[in-house]
């Protein structure tokens, strides 16, 4: 049996359904953990790296470099899903000197805040928390600033907080590619034959989603961290596109160049 780890968000729930609730004839058994991508990524270059992963695709060329092959499908990348820095109303001025929470070093995100801040000259203090924990951090003052993924680009306005940038959008105008944001990785040690069966099952369950998006929604929201079910298939359409059924040359590129 293989193991298999990827995020409880609506987007990897929706995607990987099929596969992991036996509705893919002939498909690769999986033992499923649910584990955020800051998790996954640390697992790349350990013992507890798992055979298929869902992980930033900032942290793609470490996997490669600890034998993870990448997948072209099951991942996220598209445009206008970037993540966003978040502030209090009223904040002015520079980030040098001041408190911005991320949700993790090795992530996209944080790659591409680095470029941001890098472009305008700042230098901010950073802190790692766990995503859920950054909006409320910044509401009540205990952060200057919060970059932030997922769920939170429908849900910051609940807290009170408003968008200093969407990382996406510059990216986009920088770039032109769609903005990479994870990706599925599998050992490289499972062998051609198994991965091309893994590739398969992901590929299948992809398109079972799109065709039969109903099947899924009950468990979605049974693992959703924000469970409002229009939240959920926001995240999803947003999320969940023609990048996810193939990378193809756009997204290879998209790719070669965020590590450019």
């Amino acid at each position: 049996m293989l193991t298999l780890a990827h995020s409880p968000c609506p987007n990897d729930t929706f995607l990987f359904h099929a596969w992991t609730h036996g509705l893919v004839p002939d498909a690769p058994q999986v033992d499923v953990t649910y584990a955020d991508i800051d998790l996954t990524n640390g697992w790349l270059a350990s013992p507890e790296g798992l055979d298929v992963m869902k992980i930033s695709a900032a942290a793609l060329p470490e996997a490669r470099a600890n034998g993870y092959e990448l997948l072209p499908c099951g991942g996220a990348m598209g445009r206008g899903c970037g993540p966003l820095v978040l502030a209090a109303p009223g904040f002015e001025g520079s980030l040098t000197g001041r408190t911005v929470a991320v949700p993790s070093l090795k992530s996209t995100a944080f790659l591409l805040f680095r470029q941001w801040i890098a472009e305008r000259g700042e230098d901010p203090e950073i802190v790692v928390l766990p995503f859920r924990d950054i909006m409320p951090a910044v509401r009540d003052g205990k952060l200057d600033a919060g970059l932030v993924i997922h769920e939170a680009r429908f849900t910051f306005q609940k807290f009170g907080l408003e968008c200093l940038t969407d990382l996406g959008d510059w990216w986009e105008q920088t770039t032109g590619a769609p903005i990479p944001l994870g990706v599925i990785v599998a050992r490289a040690a499972l062998g051609p034959e198994r991965i091309a069966q893994v590739t398969a099952a992901l590929r299948a369950s992809v398109e079972h989603a799109f065709a039969h998006p109903g099947d899924s929604r009950e468990y979605v929201l049974s693992l959703a961290e924000e469970m409002d079910p229009a939240v959920a298939q926001s995240h999803i359409d947003l999320y969940c596109n023609e990048f996810s059924q193939d990378l193809g040359e756009d997204g290879r590129k998209a790719l070669e160049r965020l590590f450019a």
